[in-house]
């Protein structure tokens, strides 16, 4: 059975024509998949009888299942979603005043080793494919508008305004999957959600956020979090091959399409390592060319970390430099850090192939 969520409108076209069906089927069944939230072709009640038979036999609109359904005290929701295998992906749903932000995974586990994050504690599987990403987004949506405690925006009409590639996974890694995701977010007949409101964060991988510049150039963030390269090479280790003064300048290339755009560099607060005040100048003078702003994350705890969370006195002073520089900084409200949604702090369940979990318990 093929997964329609693994379809663009072009894709869909394609596929449905290879049974004979029109070219305007596609745009009815993206329709009621995306729009109604409905994967049941039986209740598809204005498309012919015999092209719901037919897609019956052929088709399926196949989303992650749900494990755990997790609400936080302060709304934050997070779910545990099997992809299989006993593998398990996490996604997280941030409602606040003027917008809905869902923090979607790319793949399950991570690749990358970046100490300070529970994801790259647990060692890597696979990647999601880009019908498993999309797949994220279509449960969600259908669960928050199924629940009464959950509203649409005054101004929206809908619950997600905006997508955030944050979850589980170094999204660049999974290029092709999930550039094809982006896509279909950002087309209107699926999401139709606009490049400002759908994120990518990386951890810097210079020639894909080349390749995504021309590509898909939705939002950008990069997980810096070091204002050198000496303790960047330690806690994000692919900082070895893409150092900092390279990483700046593939920032400076991304934005030259959008002059108006920004780059948001994520920052987490760790006590002790990357939180002083002679930190803060030198990271004001790595980004002096480089149109952003920056959002500075207290750190999550996790078991065994090794890491504590700056001091709110700290991270006010680290922040109050930038802001004395002319750029723009903002503290992260720590959300569903009761339910372990926050940032940092995302698991899921991962069948090691890497077998990193192992060699860290031996060291």
């Amino acid at each position: 059975m093929d997964n329609l969520l693994d379809f663009n409108l072009r894709e869909l076209t394609e596929y449905l024509e290879k049974f004979g069906h029109k070219p305007y089927r596609a745009k009815q069944l993206l329709k009621w998949i995306y729009q109604s939230g409905e994967h049941d072709f039986s209740q598809m009640t204005d498309l012919a009888k015999s092209f719901r038979q037919s897609l019956q036999t052929t088709s399926e609109i196949a989303t992650p299942s749900i494990q755990l359904d997790h609400l936080s005290t302060d709304g934050t929701r997070k779910w545990l979603l099997d992809v299989g295998a006993k593998n398990g992906i996490e996604a997280v749903f941030i409602p606040e005043t003027d917008r809905g932000t869902l923090c979607i995974s790319s793949q399950v586990g991570c690749a990358l080793e970046c100490t300070f994050c529970s994801t790259g504690r647990q060692g890597f599987n696979r990647n999601l494919t880009s019908g498993e990403i999309v797949g994220q987004l279509w449960l969600a949506n259908k669960m928050l508008r199924e629940q009464a405690n959950y509203r649409l925006l005054a101004h929206e009409d809908r619950i997600i305004t905006n997508v955030v590639m944050m979850g589980m996974g170094e999204p660049l890694t999974n290029y092709n999957h999930v550039v094809h995701a982006l896509e279909m977010m950002l087309d209107d007949h699926v999401y139709g959600l606009s490049r400002r409101r759908v994120t990518l964060s990386t951890s810097g991988l210079i020639p894909a956020i080349d390749k995504l510049r021309d590509d898909c150039p939705v939002s950008l963030a990069i997980s810096l979090h070091a204002p050198d390269d000496k303790l960047r090479d330690e806690i994000v280790p692919i900082n070895k091959k893409y150092p900092l003064q390279d990483l700046m300048a593939a920032c400076i290339r991304y934005i030259e399409k959008a002059p108006r755009d920004f780059v948001t560099f994520e920052y987490v607060m760790l006590e002790g390592v990357n939180d002083s005040v002679d930190q803060a100048k030198a990271l004001v003078k790595l980004v002096k060319n480089v149109p952003c702003k920056f959002n500075l994350i207290p750190f999550n705890p996790f078991p065994n970390s090794g890491y504590l969370c700056s001091s709110r006195s700290v991270i006010n002073a680290f922040k109050q430099v930038l802001m004395d520089a002319g750029l723009v900084a903002t503290v992260r409200k720590t959300r569903g850090d009761d339910i372990d949604a926050a940032c940092g702090q995302l698991a899921g369940q991962v069948q090691d192939k890497t077998k990193r979990t192992m060699r860290l318990k031996a060291v």
